[in-house]
């Protein structure tokens, strides 16, 4: 029977503190990645939905569309908006939560 000579696992993986190698973030920082963050989800949002569009056009016009594709892009893109809305709910209900608080 044949040995086979396989590395120990940890001199695979690289010891490093992952607290030592974190950056800190500022608060311009942050909020600079969040709103490119929340620009990115909303601009993916609307792609889906104008692709939805698009077949759904396509296949009220009688082309040669997938009616499966058909569906689950507008699935895809129903569920993407429904996600976005309960983001912003919840954003508007935290934001009226801070507001009632007392200081």
């Amino acid at each position: 029977m044949a040995t086979v000579n396989l590395p120990a696992v940890s001199s695979t993986l690289p010891l490093t503190n992952s607290s030592a190698t974190a950056t800190k973030a500022t608060g311009s920082e942050v909020q600079k990645s969040f709103s490119s963050f929340l620009k990115e989800s909303i601009n993916n949002v609307n792609k889906a939905q104008n692709e939805s569009d698009v077949l759904t056009n396509k296949l009220a016009k009688g082309e040669d569309v997938d009616l499966s594709q058909v569906m689950i892009t507008s699935q895809k893109a129903s569920v993407m908006m429904s996600a976005t809305l309960e983001f912003r709910n919840k954003a508007v209900e935290a934001y009226q939560e801070m507001m009632r608080m007392s200081i």
